[in-house]
Order: structure tokens, then C-alpha cells, then sequence
């Protein structure tokens, strides 16, 4: 009867440890400072409340949409984009 084995989550995006890749790289970024500025508790208690805002800030949701409210709300020529018009410009006349 147990033959096949079917996954059960086929969605579930790859972990580093406990975390996904931007989780991981927000927890990465204030430990490194604190590495290279010689404050590694300070860096450890930055990196877990990096972690915890944007997990807050996540809430579920993919990493796509923090860079899409990102795009929305951030200076025009913060991500430098080329092809897509700047997001001051709401109404477009085409």
C-alpha cells in the first residue's frame, strides 16, 4: 500500500538552517557588522531584530512582495530600473 511516496510540500522554498534565503541575508548583513566592528553580542541581538521586523514586515507573504512595497514606496531611482517606469508616475496616458 505504502509504495510510492508522494511530497507534501512541493512549494516550500529552500532553508538555510531555520530561515530562507532572505531571512538568512537580513539576519547576515547586521552580524557581519558586528564581526568586523569587533561587537559580535551586538551584532547577534541587530541580526535577531532584523529577523523578527521583517519577519513581521513578511507576514507570510513571499520576498517578492517586500521588493515590490519597496518599489512602491522608496525613491524613484533607488533600484536604478530601466525598463520600468518610475513609481511616482501612478496614472500613465497611453
Amino acid at each position: 500500500m505504502d509504495q510510492y511516496s508522494i511530497p507534501r510540500h512541493l512549494d516550500d522554498p529552500e532553508l538555510i538552517g531555520f530561515w530562507t534565503l532572505d531571512e538568512f541575508l537580513i539576519m547576515l548583513i547586521p552580524f557581519g557588522w558586528g564581526i568586523l566592528a569587533q561587537h559580535i553580542v551586538i551584532g547577534l541581538l541587530l541580526s535577531v531584530a532584523a529577523w523578527f521586523f521583517y519577519r513581521k514586515l513578511k507576514a507570510g507573504r513571499s520576498m517578492y512582495w517586500v521588493l515590490h512595497f519597496a518599489y512602491w514606496n522608496l525613491p524613484g531611482g533607488f533600484f536604478g530600473l530601466k525598463v520600468a517606469p518610475p513609481s511616482h508616475l501612478r496614472v500613465m496616458a497611453g
